[in-house]
């Protein structure tokens, strides 16, 4: 890995909540994700699960974690199933984990070979009443590929089928949204990257740049700070590529006079950052870009605000749609009668910013939480109102990362990354 060392106690502090929340005399599996193939013997990067990371900090393929914490035998109430490594694997493939390094990044003291698996699970299975399953929950979960963690359950509950099942998803949804002051942390780590990888890019854009060359500068940046790249596909998008939400080809020209929409964001550690920015390939907003661009820094500036405890998720996106009615009209985008006539179901304002300001963040780029749960300290969203032109043939999305205080204005894990007009003005004119 290219992250350093993470302390330990994080991962026992997070096993130690979701046991908090587990049935008596239940037991919880997890399990790594797959290594994907692409074709003959190529595969995609490995990508683990982030449940399993969550509870254990390892992070290597063909790994299970089981707690069961009513076990009889104390030595089994914390369970790490690893593939065994040996001399061949570690020329070929590099280093995994031994049972000693194991206990050292996850604090778990019990750990077995997978091949022993089978055999262990079956004594505590037959001393246990209930087994929670990990499903995928996530209100975006759109996955149509069966997971390791699929296969699993599958054989699991075909070989003991009188067990109860329960689900671990509602705790974990609960709990990874409320982070831990380490991770926090780590956030801000994947957030200073993305700094100095944007930073990089305002000395770099000028007129007749590829949109992909700028993608090329942030990957450089990011890996050379012990990133392993992208927390999510990212969006370089010029001129009127910034109208199309999801553009990812980043393969055009950008010419002078035009806007560049920037959604990019490091890694570190599994944890996310998630940062747009648009600026002006001449290094300067004209008139028009530089009115929509403030009216854009406004919203978002009036809507961190209301990111404090206690807030609820529908009423906040109806207030920052209010925030962003008044802006339009003031661009001269939307009129009064726009207004009067409005769908209550899809506001006049959508016709400008068709998107949600805010979703929650860590592990996942669009991390675990409950929407119908009040907002809680130690909560991090994104904040990311746009307003998108075609006509005009620009779009404009600015977005920072915040952390919900127990009292007062968040905390933005962004805030030293150039935002206001003449900043970026003057640095891509330094």
């Amino acid at each position: 890995m290219k992250y350093l060392p993470i302390d330990r106690q994080l991962f026992i502090k997070n096993r130690s909540k979701f046991i908090s929340k587990m049935k008596p005399n239940s037991l919880a599996v997890f399990n790594s994700n797959d290594i994907y193939p692409i074709s003959a013997d190529s595969t995609m990067p490995f990508q683990q699960h982030r449940d399993i990371f969550y509870l254990s900090g390892v992070d290597q393929e063909e790994s299970v974690l089981v707690l069961f914490p009513d076990c009889p035998k104390e030595k089994n109430r914390e369970i790490l199933f690893l593939k065994e490594t040996n001399e061949h694997i570690a020329i070929w493939e590099g280093e995994k984990l031994t049972k000693e390094r194991a206990f050292e990044v996850s604090g778990v003291k019990t750990v077995y070979w997978l091949q022993d698996m089978e055999k262990v699970l079956f004594e505590i299975m037959t001393q246990c009443d209930t087994i929670y399953i990990n499903t995928n929950e996530h209100y975006r979960s759109n996955v149509e590929v069966e997971t390791r963690e699929d296969r699993f359950t599958k054989w699991l509950k075909e070989k003991y089928p009188a067990h109860a099942v329960a689900k671990s998803n509602p705790i974990l949804q609960q709990l990874r949204s409320v982070k831990e002051d380490i991770e926090i942390d780590l956030i801000q780590k994947a957030c200073d990257i993305t700094e100095k990888g944007f930073r990089r890019i305002l000395g770099f854009v000028q007129p007749g740049v590829m949109e992909y060359e700028i993608e090329a500068e942030y990957i450089h940046e990011f890996i050379r700070n012990r990133s392993k790249g992208f927390a999510y596909t990212p969006i370089v998008a010029s001129g009127n590529n910034a109208n199309v939400l999801h553009y990812i080809e980043n393969n055009q020209e950008c010419r002078s006079g035009d806007l560049i929409l920037m959604d990019v964001g490091a890694e570190y550690a599994n944890y996310s950052s998630d940062m747009t920015r648009t600026i002006p390939v001449s290094g300067r907003f004209s008139k028009r870009q530089k009115a929509v661009y403030n009216a854009v820094l406004k919203v978002k500036n009036e809507a961190t605000k209301m990111l404090v405890p206690g807030t609820f998720w529908e009423q906040y996106h109806i207030e920052v749609g209010k925030f962003m009615t008044s802006e339009l009209l003031g661009l001269g985008l939307l009129d009064k009668a726009d207004i009067q006539n409005e769908n209550p179901d899809w506001p006049a304002y959508k016709k400008y910013f068709m998107h949600g300001t805010s979703h929650h963040m860590g592990l996942d780029t669009h991390d675990y939480g409950i929407l119908t749960e009040p907002m809680q300290k130690n909560m991090v969203f994104t904040v990311e109102p746009g307003i998108y032109i075609p006509e005009e043939g620009f779009g404009i999305r600015i977005e920072d990362d915040v952390v919900i205080q127990k009292t007062g204005a968040p905390l933005n894990l962004m805030k030293n990354i150039p935002i206001e007009v003449d900043e970026i003005e003057s640095l891509m004119n330094a």
